[in-house]
């Protein structure tokens, strides 16, 4: 019972203020009868273990002015022991109320974000908001609702500077996305997100602003001479938000070639909008699988008559379950596609069990639901690779459109009038949103040391001939102008900074100067001032070597080849550096607070706009964006 009772009194929190030593002390009661027969010499040896929770606390530093004393581990505070009338209580109570250094709230702000990058906000009803909530009582004392807020924003602050100071020291322009949401009481809420390659070649993802549509966000950043680009979603009021943006920067002359690639549409929206209209050709047998599902899945008693018509078809993979979709989001119709055929077997013994079952699909819609199925495989693919924000996408948009473009083409030709339908259809819209590819995103792929211009070369000539050398010229000619921006904005600093600089003469002695009269540092030298005079050299340098092969490099970290050529492609790696920096889609935001509908939830509307944009803000800040590019933990918890 004794060391029952020991192994409760884990912490200093959880016992009672005792009055004097014996109740704060747990002592093993002995024998009677031991006690009785050999008193005398076992009181002589008696040996008092410490046993109280207060000497985790505690250490005894010996005697001091002829009194054993004590010293707290936390703060140093001394005090005395020993003797018949000092016991532990007055060093529990010292633990409990007195220690100054004792930290009572270990960061509330961070505690009302999980752990898991949730925002939890006013939640109580989750059980991981009450945990929390639960580690903040101390002795029955709540934190006061002013406390957390004070806690949050502080938190906020720090983290605030700390991203500033890195976006200032940043030699490099950054790239934004922007996208538009609105709470449950119809106010509007901007989200701005700044995408960037720091010094260290690390490329940086950090929403910036979650705020409603008021305050100017990019000078209280001080940006506003920093932007390269700015993602939006396809919409006539982006439309028209870019130009008066393109237009206020253009009069403070702080855009590359006077904005001409400020503007990129978000690759993920344009392409949810083109396969939405490529469903519409199967609605009948779409909608059947959906009820499907949501019959099965209505009651308990029908999951577990499911679950026995599985385990007697056998050969399953349980492992994927039954999976609703959310109608406006293709990608998640193509995985409640997938998961309904792998249980098509079920279903059919499932039809058996249950009489009232009535809204199983036929041979025929199966069908239909299996070429749909892998008909939108290549899109979904397409969505997860384009979707990171720990890496560079703009270098992959070019490819993934070509290859939608091609697999388009090739299903017009097939046998299937339900897929040609389909592929006429999406075909339409293809024309109407990508017929020609932007060409900021384009130089992107030049970029890439494994494609370059021949790449390019090759794959629009596969699509059509007779356009290839024009795409190919007005690409080529955009590349160049870009390039002699970052030439221009070098050269400008170079001369400002040259009269600072020692002259050659005094740099050099005489022993350096005639080492200059070796052939190859001519050639140097002869190469240098041809960058100087001449930029495009670097460029013609680069698109002349042979591209790496894709089979020796197939997972190659595109940021770290350029890190490492800045010595030979100065100017080059800049731009390769900015263009790789811009982002092809603007629904990493959306991860910010939930997948789907740009529309905040209660808790957060009742909040004040200061405080929803520090929940959001920090939390990105913390724990970064969730993956979006995989979205079936999303559904399975739907």
């Amino acid at each position: 019972m004794a060391s029952e009772t020991v192994n409760r009194v884990d912490s200093v929190d959880d016992i009672e203020f005792m009055e004097d030593e014996e109740e704060a002390r747990v002592e093993p009661k002995p024998n009677a009868k031991e006690n009785r027969s050999d008193n005398d010499e076992k009181e002589s040896k008696k040996v008092k273990v410490c046993t109280s929770i207060a000497w985790k606390y505690f250490t005894k530093i010996g005697v001091v002015d002829g009194k054993e004393k004590v010293e707290c581990n936390t703060c140093g505070q001394q005090y005395v022991i020993g003797g018949s009338k000092v016991g532990t209580s007055h060093l529990l109570r010292h633990v409990k109320l007195l220690c100054k250094k004792k930290a009572k709230f270990h960061d509330v702000g961070g505690m009302i974000i999980d752990h898991a990058g949730k925002l939890r906000s006013r939640e109580v009803d989750q059980k991981r908001v009450l945990e929390l909530l639960t580690m903040c009582i101390v002795r029955h004392a709540y934190v006061s609702r002013n406390t957390l807020v004070s806690s949050l924003l502080k938190l906020h602050g720090e983290k605030k500077e700390k991203l500033k100071y890195a976006i200032h020291k940043c030699h490099n322009r950054i790239c934004l996305t922007s996208d538009c949401w609105t709470a449950c009481t119809q106010e509007g809420y901007i989200c701005l997100t700044t995408h960037f390659v720091d010094n260290n070649w690390k490329l940086n993802s950090k929403i910036f602003a979650f705020c409603k549509l008021e305050p100017p966000v990019l000078t209280e950043w001080e940006i506003d001479r920093k932007i390269f680009s700015i993602t939006l979603d396809n919409a006539s009021a982006n439309d028209h938000m870019q130009e008066l943006l393109g237009e206020q920067l253009r009069l403070q002359n702080s855009l590359l070639c006077h904005g001409e690639f400020l503007h990129v549409r978000c690759c993920a929206h344009v392409l949810n909008l083109i396969v939405q209209d490529g469903l519409k050709v199967d609605e009948v047998a779409l909608q059947k699988i959906r009820d499907n599902i949501k019959y099965v899945r209505a009651s308990e008693s029908r999951k577990i008559v499911f679950t026995e018509c599985i385990a007697q078809v056998r050969g399953i993979d349980t492992k994927v379950g039954l999976r609703l979709d959310v109608p406006t989001w293709w990608n998640s119709t193509y995985i409640m596609l997938e998961s309904a055929l792998r249980y098509r077997r079920a279903f059919a013994s499932f039809t058996i069990r249950d009489r009232k079952y009535k809204c199983c699909p036929s041979n025929e819609e199966w069908k239909r639901a299996e070429k749909l199925c892998e008909f939108l495989k290549p899109f979904y693919k397409i969505t997860n690779l384009i979707s990171g924000t720990s890496y560079p996408t703009s270098n992959e948009y070019f490819m993934q459109v070509w290859k939608i473009e091609w697999l388009l083409r090739e299903t017009l030709k097939c046998d299937d009038p339900v897929l040609q339908n389909m592929a006429v259809l999406v075909m339409e819209k293809f024309g109407k949103y990508w017929s020609d590819y932007n060409v900021i995103i384009s130089i992107a792929m030049i970029l890439d040391p494994r494609m370059k211009l021949e790449a390019l070369r090759f794959y629009y000539s596969k699509l059509d001939a007779s356009t290839c050398d024009e795409k190919i010229n007005n690409i080529k000619e955009n590349m160049y102008k870009l390039f002699d921006e970052y030439v221009s904005v070098k050269s400008s600093s170079s001369t400002t900074s040259s009269s600072q600089q020692p002259t050659v003469e005094e740099d050099f002695n005489v022993e350096e100067n005639q080492e200059m009269d070796d052939p190859y540092n001519k050639y140097i030298n002869y190469v240098s001032q041809n960058v100087n005079v001449n930029g495009k050299f670097e460029l013609d340098l680069y698109l002349a070597k042979t591209p790496l092969e894709s089979k020796f490099f197939p997972k190659l970290d595109i940021l770290s080849y350029w890190k490492d050529r800045q010595e030979h492609y100065p100017n080059l790696c800049r731009l390769a550096c900015e263009v790789l920096s811009i982002p092809i889609i603007t629904v990493a935001s959306e991860s910010a607070s939930s997948i789907g509908a740009r529309v905040l939830n209660k808790y957060h509307a009742s909040l004040l706009p200061s405080n929803v944009q520090a929940l959001i803000l920090t939390q990105n800040w913390i724990n970064g964006f969730e993956d979006i590019g995989n979205l079936h933990f999303f559904f399975h918890n739907f």
